[in-house]
């Protein structure tokens, strides 16, 4: 067996950074962590264009926030570049860390619903490890 270390070329690294099918991908799972309920529904100026959207499984992005001025520990959820609300306050702290020390997460919608003039959106999150 061949114990050789092989150097990283350019191609070599652009190929294992690609993402989807035809790059080389790194080993990877989601390790799910919380069901949430998305905080902030209301204060998105396109929910109603976005609830159709917002089925089950699809995945949202998550983007800390520090500089927030309600909570140092703030995380958006987003639908491709709009922010649709963020995780609660209450479940935010040690994510928020985790993520400040490059850990990554996602969200996958687990079900939208209204309530009255409320889009109530239930998710789960995720860890890329």
């Amino acid at each position: 067996m061949n114990k050789q270390i092989i150097p990283l070329s350019p191609e070599l690294l652009q190929l294992i950074s690609q993402s989807g099918t035809n790059g080389i991908v790194p080993f990877s799972r989601e390790i799910f962590l919380l069901d949430i309920v998305v905080a902030g529904t209301s204060f998105c100026k396109h929910i109603d264009e976005i609830e159709p959207q917002l089925e089950k499984d699809i995945v949202l992005k998550m983007y800390r926030d520090p500089k927030n001025e309600h909570d140092e520990h703030a995380i958006g959820i987003y639908f491709n570049d709009t922010r649709i609300g963020w995780v609660p306050q209450e479940l935010n702290l040690i994510i928020s860390r985790l993520m400040d020390a490059g850990k990554a997460f996602f969200c996958r919608v687990q079900k939208a619903e209204r309530k009255g003039e409320w889009l109530r959106v239930k998710a789960k999150i995720y860890m890329v490890e």
